[in-house]
């Protein structure tokens, strides 16, 4: 980076991963075949990349920063199965992997969750490993009940057939050290899972008021209240649930009862 004049990114998100255990972590996680395509997101100096090019067939890293293009292509010089595509992954259009790809990165941390869903709803991915903020990783994986379960917990549930949190990071392993833990995280996805808008909305309007009942939050995205009482009482739900208590498969029951009262 010295030698190229280069300095992290904050509006980037930049915390270029260097430590040897957690690219390790990482990689053997991911479990690439050697006919895998790999989807990597913000490689940055391409640490990981060469260890990505090394197991996998193909792989495809977007990187928006155009001041990481000479340095890739420097660290990637040997590395024919690379694709190094100058773009926001947001933006990617990932229908052009193939079904049954891979995505493996170091995910900036301004973006990590909006890609992560994404991903999922893209229908691309067999399985997702990342680094992101421990913070988020405890979201991503949270069950009924525990503190950082919410609407990204039950997102994720409702595309994936398991979730776990692999290892956490220290921040020392990045250059420049964020003022957090991190942790790689572990996606497998179902190939069954399709996207639903109105679940998800549904989990939304759920979750918007984090202190208050199920019911309440119901009441403010418009629902009838005496509609919301017949179907908690369907559900078998007390009136003063509140939405971080109760499974997937209640916010699906309950969704469709909702929707026959409507």
């Amino acid at each position: 980076m010295e030698r190229h004049g280069l300095r992290a990114d904050k509006s980037f998100g930049q915390n270029f991963l260097v430590d040897a255990a957690a690219l390790d972590s990482i990689v053997a996680a991911a479990e690439i075949g050697p006919d895998a395509t790999v989807f990597e997101v913000g490689p940055g100096l391409g640490t990981l990349t060469v260890e990505l090019a090394r197991r996998a067939a193909r792989v495809v890293s977007v990187e928006l920063d155009t001041r990481m293009l000479p340095v890739l292509a420097e660290t990637l010089a040997d590395c024919y199965n690379v694709e190094v595509v100058n773009s926001d992954a947001l933006t990617y259009d990932m229908t052009r992997l193939p079904h049954g790809a891979l995505l493996v990165a170091n995910l900036p941390y301004n973006v990590a969750t909006p890609l992560i869903v994404k991903a999922l709803e893209s229908g691309r991915f067999a399985r997702l490993v990342f680094l992101v903020q421990r913070e988020v990783g405890e979201r991503l994986v949270a069950g009924a009940g525990a503190d950082a379960y919410g609407a990204l917990s039950l997102i994720v549930e409702h595309f994936t057939t398991a979730r776990r949190a692999v290892r956490h990071v220290a921040p020392g392993a990045f250059m420049p050290p964020p003022k957090v833990t991190s942790s790689v995280v572990r996606l497998d996805v179902d190939p069954a899972a399709v996207p639903d808008p109105g679940l998800v909305r549904f989990i939304h309007q759920s979750f918007a008021h984090r202190r208050k009942t199920l019911k309440r939050n119901l009441l403010y995205a418009g629902y009838d209240e005496d509609a919301i009482d017949m179907a908690l009482n369907a559900a078998g739900l007390d009136a003063r649930v509140r939405a971080e208590a109760l499974a997937m498969e209640y916010f699906r029951d309950l969704r469709a009862l909702l929707q026959r009262t409507s």
